[in-house]
């Protein structure tokens, strides 16, 4: 079971900030940095990057301040005893790079819903919302591989991922990293296992799955096309069909196949 005691999103302080509790909580504290700040960690003040985690046990020295005119954190405060954190294989007063600040940050808003209202199945939802927090935890723990470039990249791709229709070119995206076409490439494969045209690609076709389906009927293939970033609805139909094997009417008709299917059963 996990209790909250406290929870709360964009936490911003001056320049002038700290946190000192020699003694610690008598609980578990969760920070997660937006801005840089110093840590006390191994008996000295170190200074981190913005977006670290630390994860402090019970009674366990805290200190951290900020180092920039403004600090800004999402932490919460908490007590469980389940084996997922007890037994976590996080490091304990240890600041560690994440892997994807805005997922994280989601889920703090929504934790905080959850703690301020009391609807019939806030323990079961805090329950799985601290669960999927503290596996974000570990796969940015054991990631390997950030670059300085890596937020940049994150904030790119869910960019594209968030508006397929974009014109979007490689000039362009690179420009907007202040980086080179060739290295924008070269990196973005390297960290996504995808490359940046692919993925605009791969975004843009299941932004047309979702069009084709929802407004059949009442948008031609070409006016679906237009708003997923094709200007020419040949080439829209030819990449459709290599990625999904069906033609934009033919995966309509799938689908409606597939309904009447369910209907008449």
């Amino acid at each position: 079971m996990n209790h909250i005691y406290y929870v709360e999103c964009d936490a911003a302080h001056a320049s002038n900030f700290y946190f000192d509790i020699p003694q610690g909580h008598n609980c578990w504290l969760l920070v997660i940095t937006k801005t840089p700040a110093q840590f006390w960690v191994d008996g000295e003040l170190k200074e981190y990057p913005a977006h670290r985690a630390i994860v402090y046990r019970a009674h366990q020295k805290i200190y951290y301040k900020a180092c920039a005119e403004t600090y800004v954190n999402n932490w919460i405060r908490f007590s469980s005893d389940e084996a997922y954190i007890t037994k976590t294989s996080l490091p304990f007063g240890i600041p560690f790079s994440i892997d994807d600040p805005d997922y994280c940050h989601k889920l703090f808003e929504l934790l905080v819903i959850e703690h301020n209202f009391n609807r019939d199945y806030k323990k079961t939802s805090i329950d799985h919302l601290l669960r999927i927090m503290f596996n974000k935890l570990l796969e940015s723990y054991f990631h390997d591989g950030f670059t300085p470039q890596y937020y940049n990249l994150l904030k790119l791709r869910s960019a594209i991922q968030n508006n397929p229709g974009d014109q979007w070119t490689v000039p362009n995206m690179a420009d907007s990293l202040g980086v080179s076409p060739g290295y924008l490439q070269s990196i973005y494969k390297k960290t996504f296992g995808i490359s940046c045209m692919e993925d605009v690609i791969n975004s843009r076709i299941r932004l047309a799955k979702e069009y084709l389906y929802l407004f059949h009927g009442t948008q031609s293939v070409a006016e679906i096309a237009f708003q997923c970033g094709y200007h020419n609805v040949e080439h829209f139909c030819r990449q459709f069909k290599q990625i999904t094997g069906y033609t934009p009417r033919g995966f309509q008709i799938k689908d409606d196949f597939a309904a009447a299917s369910v209907i008449s059963s």
